[in-house]
């Protein structure tokens, strides 16, 4: 029996005509051979972070991007308004590394807001800037952000992230709800040992401050590649937990559409739970996906072994047109699927703080 991803890849055959199609008359989307057409695209603006979580990188850091090497200003908000008028882009999250360290963060997000054809734009975080940023990046035009917090307990987020900065994250969530960068969405990582028995907890906090919770099944990005398959805690093992206290409803795959979260009625609703089981359940049939990184590479995928560079081509002085084809060609050779569940997969060299969430 096919799995729902394997279905849903096996029915594209007419999408794949369209595709091809769409590839001969140089149609402004971001297209594949299996007809998924790319609208969400994820800008990571640095890969330096002021946390130092234990599934992503190591307690001294790595060797971060050279100043000369990243994007400029410019340069990314150029790549952006060629992606939403070039090539059908309809959503720019902007992530990292922490994209809070980013000087002129407030200053981009006003930009892109003033595009022409403006996109949908949110910002995922670890939260320790938001205090001091949540209210100018929502005159800026951001709509909405996404917070990184794996615990309720300080001393178990010091050991997670080697940072004690609990108090800071909670602050900042409090001001991104009063600022209306809503609604806040907050990502969850289970780790054993650690925080494995804080689901039910997580979710009755979630609900109580009106956050839409999130779990994330811990995915193979770390530096050090240390992660292991059978030591991750995995969708089922959430649901299983959180039914220990709560009455979970799908919500339906009518509504989840490219989304990669399962999302799951609580107690009824209106709240609601994800799950993005990236590891157990891959959602690669409907991925809706480009990502560029700080450097201006793009990547097809999270996993991807290859990036295609349009820095070169920004810094050679391309025109629009020439940016926007090798953009689409990029896109062109994007695989039907990560490749998780294959036992010859191996993990990218660019963990995920370089590629960008």
């Amino acid at each position: 029996m096919l799995s729902p991803g394997s279905r849903r890849l096996a029915g594209v055959g007419e999408s794949v005509l369209r595709a091809r199609s769409a590839s001969r008359e140089g149609a402004h989307v971001l297209i594949d051979t299996y007809g998924r057409v790319a609208t969400d695209l994820r800008v990571s603006l640095t890969d330096r972070c002021n946390l130092r979580c234990t599934y992503c990188m190591p307690e001294e850091g790595l060797q971060w991007l050279a100043k000369p090497d990243l994007l400029t200003d410019d340069e990314i908000v150029r790549l952006i308004d060629i992606a939403v008028t070039s090539l059908g882009i309809e959503e720019v999250r902007f992530t990292g590394g922490e994209p809070l360290l980013r000087p002129g963060l407030v200053g981009i997000v006003e930009r892109v807001a003033a595009l022409d054809s403006r996109p949908q734009m949110s910002l995922t975080t670890n939260g320790i800037g938001l205090k001091r940023t949540a209210e100018a990046l929502k005159a800026a035009g951001l709509d909405r952000v996404n917070v990184s917090l794996d615990t309720l307990r300080p001393d178990v987020f010091k050991t997670l992230t080697r940072r004690d900065r609990h108090k800071d994250v909670i602050e900042g969530l409090y001001a991104a709800r009063d600022a209306g960068l809503t609604p806040v969405k907050v990502n969850s990582v289970l780790m054993p040992g650690l925080n494995d028995d804080e689901a039910p907890d997580l979710l009755a906090w979630a609900v109580e401050h009106d956050y839409e919770l999130r779990f994330i099944e811990q995915m193979p990005l770390d530096a050090q590649h240390g992660w292991k398959r059978d030591g991750m805690i995995t969708a089922g093992d959430i649901l299983a937990s959180l039914r220990t206290r709560f009455e979970l409803t799908p919500e339906g795959e009518e509504k989840r559409g490219s989304a990669p979260a399962e999302r799951w009625l609580v107690n009824g609703g209106p709240h609601v739970v994800g799950v993005i089981a990236s590891v157990t359940r891959p959602f690669c049939a409907a991925c809706d996906r480009t990502r560029l990184t700080a450097d201006g590479q793009v990547r097809t995928c999270l996993f991807a072994q290859e990036e295609t560079d349009l820095r070169a081509a920004l810094r050679s002085d391309a025109p629009d047109e020439e940016i926007a084809r090798i953009w689409r060609l990029a896109m062109w050779g994007k695989k039907a699927g990560a490749g998780l569940d294959d036992p010859t997969f191996v993990q990218p060299d660019r963990p995920m703080s370089a590629i960008g969430g």
